[in-house]
């Protein structure tokens, strides 16, 4: 049955009478249906897996380890934590409340959720925003992508055979269904994808002022810094690993490296040499490399290799039948460059470089720039990538590390600016999903008039230093 918006409209109404059941609001019901979700991950992993090896050919280990592996764990943390972060805050109301002494903080769900979710992990996008979702005691429509149409139809088969509709349910279409979800009255939008269409979602959900959690790539991708005194055979290996994962489709993914070019020949060395180590001298005829989603996304990322192919110093080629690019080292690109000032969402590695004692001049440019989702440096100087990371605008990041922050537990994952709004995984994700309400509980004796008129008098005058004695 096609997607119309009065069946959309329906089933938001169908959820919304379910969660006024109050259902929802048991921490106990939640965790029952976190551990049938996770049940039916397990499930229904070969089936999962299977999807993203047709869709983008991922290797089963790639698979599991990114996506459905990732979701379990997204999973296990909110059915471990979900009672302590449902618990109401208690607080002193303070000497000014007086008679008042207890104030507690509800986390409330919103209502229903739309979850509108991408391509390139179209679990771990979807499933680990619902676990969120969930936790937070909301019901919930995912609009998952049609660009991944086969994990699209498992999605939906995973979530029929979990949940009724009432409660979770899976949408699939283009830009017109996403439209018709948008123009609907959720209560609560967690949009994954790009800044263009973020503007575009936060412009419909403005419409009904419904709040909005925005998880962007980041308008001019995602730096990482090299400097001169770094491990270079450790960086490169660990930028190799990076780039070649999903075919660079990675929202936190290295964008463009700078590397000092006191060693920039070496590092883009083992940078060809880790690459060769890793998926072979013919990327496109290993069956561990991924494909592009599509062959729009082929053919952009090969027309940006040929307009610097002057420059192409490892990779170059690829295959169109197939739709896989090999990973491909664009050296030496200027910091000004149109390949370095847009998200390439490709494995297009071009490396800038810089004077190693002018590192802070190019994060004065780095900074200038719309802030990435995500900041990688690698370098000795603790001291230096610690102001660094303690200065810049960047949604998180690692020190001699790439993506494993992705990986902690109990941290926030998120953007800023142009890189997204709101945070997620775990309690924050628990937080996103819940608004606190403050409810002060009130006495009938010993109320003071403090706060009451009038204010003027002889008889009144011990107000005003009572008020300076409470409020300070």
């Amino acid at each position: 049955m096609a997607w119309t918006q009065e069946r959309i409209n329906q089933m938001v109404a169908v959820q919304n009478r379910f969660f006024d059941t109050g259902q929802t609001l048991d921490v106990s019901w939640r965790i029952a249906q976190l551990k049938k979700l996770k049940q039916a991950v397990m499930d229904h992993e070969s089936e999962l897996i299977d999807a993203l090896q047709a869709d983008l050919a991922r290797s089963r280990t790639e698979a599991f380890f990114c996506d459905v592996g990732a979701v379990i764990a997204e999973i296990n943390e909110a059915i471990a934590g979900v009672r302590k972060w449902a618990r109401p805050e208690l607080h002193f109301s303070g000497l000014v409340c007086f008679p008042s002494v207890v104030t507690r903080v509800y986390k409330m769900p919103y209502g229903a959720a739309l979850i509108v979710s991408p391509f390139n992990f179209p679990y771990l996008l979807s499933l680990g925003v619902l676990a969120a979702a969930i936790a937070g005691g909301n019901t919930a429509v995912i609009k998952a992508s049609s660009k991944s149409s086969h994990c699209t139809a498992a999605l939906q088969r995973l979530i029929a055979q979990t949940f009724p509709e009432e409660f979770v349910t899976v949408v699939d279409g283009g830009h017109d269904v996403a439209d018709m979800c948008l123009s609907a009255r959720f209560d609560k939008i967690f949009y994954t994808g790009s800044p263009k269409v973020a503007k575009h979602v936060m412009a419909m959900a403005a419409q009904n002022l419904t709040p909005v959690a925005l998880e962007l790539g980041g308008e001019t991708g995602n730096w990482c810094v090299v400097r001169a005194d770094a491990n270079l055979r450790d960086a490169a290996r660990k930028i190799a690993f990076f780039k070649t994962c999903n075919s660079g489709q990675v929202c936190i993914n290295i964008n463009q490296v700078a590397v000092a070019e006191e060693v920039a020949d070496r590092f883009v060395d083992e940078l060809k040499k880790a690459f060769i180590r890793q998926i072979g001298v013919d990327a496109t005829n290993s069956p561990e490399y991924p494909r592009l989603i599509s062959r729009g996304a082929y053919d952009a990322c090969a027309q940006t290799v040929e307009a610097y192919r002057d420059r192409v110093v490892f990779g170059g080629y690829g295959n169109p039948d197939l739709q896989k690019y090999e990973p491909t080292v664009l050296y030496p690109i200027g910091i000004d460059e149109d390949v370095v000032t847009r998200e390439l969402f490709c494995p297009i590695l071009p490396v800038v470089t810089f004077k190693d004692d002018e590192a802070d001049g190019l994060m004065r440019v780095i900074g200038s720039r719309e802030h990435g989702l995500a900041l990688y440096l690698f370098t000795r100087d603790i001291a230096w990538a610690n102001r660094v990371m303690a200065t810049q605008q960047y949604g998180g990041g690692c020190i001699n590390e790439v993506i494993l922050h992705l990986m902690v537990k109990g941290v926030p994952f998120n953007g800023t600016g142009h890189s997204g709004m709101g945070a997620y995984h775990g309690e924050w994700g628990f937080r996103e999903f819940t608004h606190p309400s403050t409810v002060l509980r009130g006495h009938g004796l010993f109320n003071l008039p403090l706060r009451e008129h009038p204010y003027d008098g002889r008889e009144n005058r011990w107000k005003m230093p009572m008020l300076r004695l409470f409020e300070r």
